[in-house]
């Protein structure tokens, strides 16, 4: 019989309270090796506090955090979180106007936004190759200030890769995106989850149109609670659906992507 892995992230009972506001309220969640998780929930579930707290910038009440085996609270949490890529709009307003997108992405190695070292040539030759991974590379030597929304994403992506995290999450990384860049975006996710050497992916969203086939488990919340957990054919229902929004949701699959239909 072989060994099994061990979880990449294990939560137990976590619980933020701040206040008389409880924000997450006994949250149980396992991603193993091998999946890819999409957490979906309405405005004010808990999504963004469950970012913050794993990511250490919000500090649990209660329960256990295990990431990488390091438990939260026994281990430097500074170092555990750079195995940790966060692509999110909210991270575009900190990167200089003037630097170019090959230097971005190389910041990332450094846990930097507005990169100082020295850039070597290994650092932009492998910050060359994420931005053809991320169909960028005619991108290199456009600043920042010049660059669409899609494609700043793109180089987000590439800027997170670059510290080659284990995790990789990506916090609706479509706000904002017209329907040409959005599926363009998209199409490279669903390339990441479908490569074999890369991170295991945690995508953050309100829309199942953006939940590509790759994705294979979901975490719905609601109220600061988990209401279903696991894989994703049995997890994403209609019924489920319903219940986190509070509203007659209807969910269908047309080629291979979701649907949704919302009642009167």
């Amino acid at each position: 019989m072989g060994l099994t892995a061990k979880p990449l992230l294990n939560l137990h009972g976590l619980t933020v309270q701040r206040g008389h506001t409880t924000l997450l309220h006994d949250v149980a969640w396992c991603v193993d090796p091998g999946q890819h998780w999409v957490i979906l929930g309405p405005n004010g579930c808990g999504k963004t506090s469950l970012l913050k707290t794993l990511t250490g910038y919000l500090t649990p009440s209660a329960g256990q955090i295990e990431l990488l085996g390091q438990r939260y609270g026994e281990s430097d949490w500074r170092d555990l979180r750079r195995q940790i890529g966060l692509v999110s709009s909210a991270l575009q307003a900190s990167v200089p106007v003037d630097e170019p997108a090959v230097e971005t992405v190389i910041s990332g190695k450094y846990a930097q936004l507005d990169l100082w070292m020295k850039v070597t040539p290994a650092d932009r030759r492998a910050a060359l190759k994420l931005l053809r991974l991320s169909q960028s590379a005619h991108l290199a030597k456009r600043l920042w200030s010049q660059l669409s929304q899609g494609e700043r994403q793109r180089i987000l992506i590439a800027r997170a890769l670059m510290a080659r995290p284990t995790l990789l999450i990506l916090d609706e990384p479509c706000a904002g995106l017209d329907p040409v860049a959005r599926e363009q975006f998209l199409t490279l996710v669903n390339q990441l989850t479908l490569a074999p050497e890369g991170p295991t992916l945690v995508l953050v969203t309100h829309h199942v149109e953006e939940i590509t086939p790759g994705f294979t488990h979901a975490l719905l919340l609601k109220a600061g609670r988990v209401h279903a957990s696991g894989p994703r054919r049995a997890t994403l229902i209609s019924a489920n659906l319903s219940a986190i929004f509070g509203h007659p949701i209807t969910l269908s699959r047309r080629e291979n992507r979701l649907q949704l239909r919302i009642a009167p």
